[in-house]
């Protein structure tokens, strides 16, 4: 085939990046490989759930899980025989053993409230999460100090001072919290308290609101009482107050800004100030059921938010890795639009692979020029390759097209070997939209080929 024209070339390559790898490049840490979210306490005790987490930490990295209900009355971590409170911790130790065992560590998510300790009989979800209040808060802190103390006697203080304890899920929201923001700070600070007195090194954290809320009266309330912080935590989705009351999901991802999460990424560090900023959850939606979930759409929505937050976010833990999820019930159809990365039959959705190109890049980013109203463009080098990501993204009900592009990469080696992966239409169970990465080995060539 003979060599393309000039004038040829610009008809088909409309948009034109550029980067120069002789220039100086910038941290690039993973912060998304940080912590990965799950259902509740009690599905850890399934086979399938950790044989997905496992197969998840090893070939995408995370390195915590985090889930609800610890505290919850199916976890019997606390129950009331006459007057007599008893405690009960095994069936945490098998799920904390478990997840030790396969090389990660938990993200303590401390909820939800005990019957025994409740002031309320209001629940959520199918397991029935109770969200009231304590109806004492010194027998809420005893609770917690027994159980932490029970970790550090059990793992030991080395051990427990790597993990993040947070305090509750999303008590902005009355579905979570019955309380006012008042109580939840009481209860913050009881909490912090009691971790604290048994090992002042033990990291401790919150809000965990819903749609970045309450971060500046947190930090602000923290200072003012002098309480620890060590970081701040909160959830965001696209679909978060968008549209009009009632709005389906597919409405409110249309009348969403493109890059709605780094907007709000970005307020959220301010207000966060000095504090590491954890975001505990984000998914493409907050919909459990929303097939967009299983589509190459939630692939390039990940990549490009994902490389949008670097420089805002110390933790980006992504919401689920796997659709053994029971906060509603188990559909029998392996597509329906769940959370997870993984399907109830653990088989890899556009999403698992997208977080498969984005574990194995590297560790630097090179500076870059060029835009386009749907296509992003980043290079990341490592020790022996580089790899330029491409996503071309844009929201339902909006214009896109197949694009051509000429990446022009200055200061390149010659390259040994060059692979081309794609998570489109025809690769990785596309089915419309996609994202392709290509990387250049600088080394060794090695004996993996991509993933399909």
């Amino acid at each position: 085939m003979s060599a393309l024209s000039e004038s040829e070339a610009g008809a088909i390559y409309a948009t034109q990046f550029s980067c120069d790898l002789g220039g100086v490049p910038e941290a690039f840490p993973h912060f998304w490989e940080h912590t990965v979210g799950s259902d509740h306490a009690p599905i850890a005790l399934r086979a399938d759930w950790q044989a997905q987490l496992k197969r998840c930490h090893e070939e995408l990295g995370f390195r915590n899980v985090r889930f609800h209900g610890l505290l919850s009355d199916d976890m019997g971590t606390l129950i009331k025989n006459e007057d007599e409170l008893l405690y009960s911790f095994h069936n945490i130790d098998e799920v904390f053993d478990f997840v030790l065992g396969i090389g990660m560590r938990p993200f303590v998510e401390l909820s939800f409230m005990p019957k025994a300790l409740a002031s309320g009989d209001k629940t959520v979800f199918r397991y029935a999460a109770n969200v009231t209040p304590p109806k004492d808060y010194a027998q809420w802190a005893e609770l917690i100090r027994r159980l932490v103390a029970h970790w550090v006697e059990r793992y030991g203080n080395a051990e427990v001072r790597e993990w993040y304890f947070e305090v509750w899920n999303e008590p902005n929201l009355e579905a979570f919290w019955t309380g006012t923001q008042a109580e939840y700070f009481k209860l913050y600070k009881h909490t912090v308290e009691a971790i604290k007195g048994v090992d002042d090194e033990l990291k401790v954290g919150g809000p965990a609101t819903a749609k970045n809320a309450w971060l500046s009266d947190f930090v602000e309330f923290c200072a003012d009482q002098q309480i620890a912080c060590d970081f701040v935590s909160t959830h965001h989705y696209p679909t978060d107050a968008l549209g009009k009351e009632g709005d389906d999901t597919v409405t409110q991802l249309a009348e969403s800004p493109r890059s709605i999460l780094r907007e709000q990424t970005q307020l959220a560090k301010r207000e966060a100030g000095a504090k590491p900023l954890f975001y505990t959850e984000w998914n493409s939606s907050s919909n459990p059921r929303d097939h967009l979930h299983d589509d190459p759409y939630a692939a390039a929505f990940v990549v490009k938010t994902v490389m949008e937050a670097r420089g805002l976010v110390d933790c980006y833990s992504f919401w689920t890795f796997s659709d053994v999820f029971a906060e509603n019930y188990f559909p029998s159809v392996p597509f329906h639009g769940g959370f997870g990365l993984l399907n109830l039959q653990g088989i890899a959705k556009p999403l698992y692979r997208a977080f498969e190109l984005l574990h194995r890049l590297g560790d630097k980013q090179f500076p870059l020029t060029g835009e386009h109203p749907t296509v992003d463009v980043w290079v990341i080098g490592g020790s022996d390759k580089f790899t330029v990501l491409a996503t071309n993204y844009e929201r339902p009900r909006h214009p896109l097209r197949k694009e051509h592009l000429r990446i022009a990469l200055a200061n390149a080696p010659q390259p040994k070997v060059v692979c081309i992966e794609r998570i489109d239409d025809e690769h990785a169970n596309a089915k419309a939209l996609g994202i392709a990465a290509i990387t250049v080995s600088l080394g060794t060539p090695s004996e993996s080929g991509p993933a399909p």
